[in-house]
């Protein structure tokens, strides 16, 4: 059985976004106003070949402390299912 493990990776609050706010100012410039702060991060989904759901998470955990997110800056959530 197979699981696929989505991984949501975003900026701390606090640590500046530029993308973001690129995104948020280009939005203003095409009429959607409205739109006081974007924050952008990313998704990356891992199909897995694991059927324990709870010791699959803990790798993907640890495979988002190695490489997927960068500590310092982003925080993570997984999800596995």
């Amino acid at each position: 059985m197979a699981l696929k493990a989505t991984v949501h990776v975003m900026l701390k609050d606090g640590v500046l976004d530029p993308q973001g706010e690129a995104v948020r100012h280009a939005l203003g410039s095409l009429g959607f106003g409205g739109v006081q702060a974007v924050r952008q991060g990313k998704v990356i989904e891992l199909d897995l070949e694991a059927t324990d759901k709870a010791a699959a998470e803990a790798e993907v955990r640890a495979m988002c402390e190695k490489l997927l997110a960068n500590t310092v800056i982003e925080k993570f959530t997984v999800t596995v299912a």
